[in-house]
């Protein structure tokens, strides 16, 4: 008699369990807003279609563009529509895969950067396409893993792509602490070039052991007065900042800005490179930074980890842009 009332209490489940499986918990927005839109909320489970990964997300990463696309200020940045699931860094495991999909099987774990125009990373579930996606560094966790896609990808494309950073060159990384910041400074380190890098004091050692030559404190110090006749400068800080730095660049030089130019980078006054860049998703970059991560060339840098539950206080955190590395949602 006790093993019918089990059974039949384990058919009476049954639906209720099949009814969960098609839903999903995820940070979504219904206006945007301040940090206090960021609400845990039931909803569907995405289906992966062509070429695309329902990926079981294990952690997703924190970016400064995420809390401009929050705010409504991301303008013709991001393709969000309300409700909206924000989030572009992804590390976890594919759950399933869609028509064509070839590259990688059920049970894989990978690591993503999503499309500016799609998200969707704050999410126990996300879609990753298949070409966005790389097999994650197996000496790193899924929260280092998902700390790295945006930010390496902006680093790798703007100094290898747009800048062609050669060995020998000199680079200045403003912000060199931050998300962007630490991981330029180890990638221009590996491709040999000397690396002056500005921060706050309190980040230089930190700054050391990643290799920086110069680090000045943007504080008290005048980065013009350690560098002259740079190469390669990157800039994630715009304003006066940017306009500073064009007076220092060698002619011929290339100067890359990811927040946008100055009406003085729009129109250089002598002969140097000056343009404005945003990052795009690249599977097969990314896996060469997995590599690098690897071989233990490359370290992902993650100095703040919070559940969903916590979206506000993240988002908070990243808005203060006094943040080491990189701040991640830890979902499983």
């Amino acid at each position: 008699m006790r093993t019918l009332l089990v059974v039949f209490s384990l058919l009476l489940l049954t639906p209720v369990c099949a009814q969960q499986s098609t839903t999903m918990q995820a940070i979504q927005i219904q206006g945007f807003g301040d940090a206090e839109v960021l609400e845990i909320w039931e909803i569907p489970r995405p289906v992966p279609g062509p070429g695309e990964l329902l990926l079981r997300v294990h952690a997703a990463a924190v970016n400064p563009v995420d809390t401009s696309v929050r705010a409504g200020r991301a303008g013709g940045l991001s393709g969000a529509q309300l409700p909206y699931v924000p989030g572009f860094d992804v590390s976890g495991v594919v759950a399933a895969t869609g028509p064509g999909v070839d590259r990688f099987e059920v049970g894989d774990a990978v690591f993503a950067m999503l499309s500016l125009r799609r998200g969707g990373g704050y999410a126990e579930y996300a879609i990753v396409l298949e070409e966005e996606a790389a097999t994650k560094p197996a000496n790193v966790g899924h929260t280092e893993a998902a700390s790295v896609p945006l930010v390496a990808l902006t680093a790798w494309q703007t100094l290898f792509e747009v800048a062609k950073l050669q060995k020998g060159q000199t680079v200045l990384i403003h912000a060199g602490a931050g998300g962007v910041g630490s991981v330029a400074v180890q990638l221009a380190k590996w491709r040999g070039a000397r690396v002056i890098a500005t921060a706050s004091d309190y980040n230089h050692d930190f700054l050391r052991e990643l290799g920086v030559d110069v680090a000045v404190d943007y504080r008290t110090q005048r980065f013009e007065d350690f560098a002259q006749d740079v190469d390669v400068i990157l800039d994630p800080i715009g304003g006066e900042t940017q306009v500073r730095s064009l007076q220092i660049l060698k002619q011929g030089g290339t100067l890359v800005s990811i927040v946008g130019l100055t009406p003085e980078g729009k129109n250089p006054s002598r002969d140097i490179n000056v343009t404005s860049y945003l990052v795009s998703p690249h599977g097969e970059q990314l896996s060469q930074i997995g590599d690098l991560i690897e071989i233990g060339i490359l370290q992902p840098i993650v100095s703040y980890r919070f559940s969903l539950e916590q979206g506000p206080q993240a988002h908070e955190q990243s808005q203060t842009r006094r943040t080491r590395g990189k701040i991640v949602f830890e979902i499983d």
